[in-house]
């Protein structure tokens, strides 16, 4: 009851993010190939951001 309004930090948001844009990529992957590897790029991007965080 006390965490509902609890807001999120900086590393769950780009967690978050990260892990919608690897799904993103998946689901991309079996029609647009272009567009799977533009996701999985800014995945990656978001990964060291969160690298330089920790």
């Amino acid at each position: 009851m006390f965490g509902l309004f609890k807001k999120k930090s900086e590393k769950e948001k780009l967690q978050a993010q990260y892990e919608s844009l690897l799904k993103e990529a998946h689901t991309l992957s079996t029609t647009n190939r272009k567009m799977s590897d533009q996701k999985a790029f800014e995945a990656d991007e978001i990964m060291k951001k969160l690298e330089k965080l920790a």
